[in-house]
């Protein structure tokens, strides 16, 4: 069994929701050349209710947006709702530079004529792929009209200078956004209203526990308990505005563990991995202290792992 599907059943997601999945993976086969964009997720989501508020929104051919702050999973529900669906993904992130012809497509001169370079938009409409808008509240005007038509009730895209394009029937966007970066912007009511909106809850321990037992099964429950302790920490100081959320970084203390693994000490693995994620003086100070309450200096790798 897969291991997503396997974990979704041990969190006790509704049965009646996986058969229906199930089915639409049937109805919607992909195409062979398609099927290197069916991507395995890292690790599964653990959240059974918040899967199950996205994948029913799924099935009915809504499209979702995931809110909340740093660190709570958005990338990963998304990543895991697109497996599970067993539909090709298309990822957009968005920055100052996205725009139109970046998302639908360019022209381009080929065989002696001018013909549409399509964009991952244009892609995911249609061979009914599953697009993930990353950092959505970064999209500029340019972009922001490229959405309002693509997420639009009637599922039609007009491409200037060529024909109309009909969203297949198993397109679905998911749009993912935190709070605060710099360069983001509010979003406006009309794009907002294409979204069902889901509000992405803080990790807990026992979330944190179940993906670094996924990611490092050899991690002994010493070790496992400081990390997790530390990462709490870390969110409760910066839910607390006491510090800023660079150093909340699941990727980095991931990244951190693994070179633990490999055999350097714990201390300067998170320095790397977490402390220097934030560039000023006193923050890092701050952080280095909420560290050392949970590491001690002269832990080895034995420490964390067998």
């Amino acid at each position: 069994m897969d291991q997503i599907m396997e974990s979704l059943k041990g969190q006790g997601a509704d049965q009646h929701l996986l058969r229906e999945i199930q089915s639409f993976r049937e109805r919607y086969p992909v195409d062979e050349e398609l099927q290197n964009r069916v991507s395995r997720p890292m690790l599964p989501y653990y959240g059974k209710e918040i899967f199950e508020m996205a994948a029913y929104a799924l099935l009915e051919g809504q499209n979702i947006l995931l809110t909340g702050a740093k660190a709570t999973g958005k990338n990963i529900l998304a990543e895991n709702l697109a497996w599970v669906f067993g539909r090709p993904s298309y990822n957009i992130s968005f920055h100052v530079n996205t725009d139109s012809s970046s998302l639908i497509g360019t022209d381009t001169f080929r065989n002696n004529e001018v013909q549409l370079r399509t964009g991952p938009v244009y892609e995911c409409a249609v061979n009914g792929g599953f697009g993930i808008f990353d950092e959505i509240n970064m999209a500029k005007n340019d972009a922001v009209s490229v959405l309002h038509a693509t997420l639009d009730y009637r599922r039609e895209i007009d491409v200037p200078g060529y024909s109309r394009i009909h969203l297949h029937d198993a397109a679905r966007f998911i749009g993912t956004m935190n709070y605060g970066y710099a360069g983001t912007r509010e979003l406006n009511e009309a794009l907002v209203s294409r979204f069902l909106v889901i509000e992405m809850p803080a990790v807990t321990e026992e979330t944190l526990e179940h993906i670094l037992k996924d990611l490092f099964p050899d991690m002994k429950q010493e070790g496992m308990t400081q990390i997790c302790g530390l990462f709490l920490d870390l969110q409760t100081k910066a839910g607390n505005n006491e510090i800023s959320t660079k150093p909340l970084d699941l990727r980095g203390l991931v990244g951190a563990l693994r070179t633990i693994r490999a055999g350097l000490a714990p201390l300067p693995a998170i320095r790397m991995g977490v402390v220097n994620k934030s560039f000023d003086v006193f923050e890092r100070e701050l952080v280095e202290d909420i560290v050392m309450t949970r590491i001690p200096a002269g832990w080895t790798s034995r420490e964390i792992f067998d």
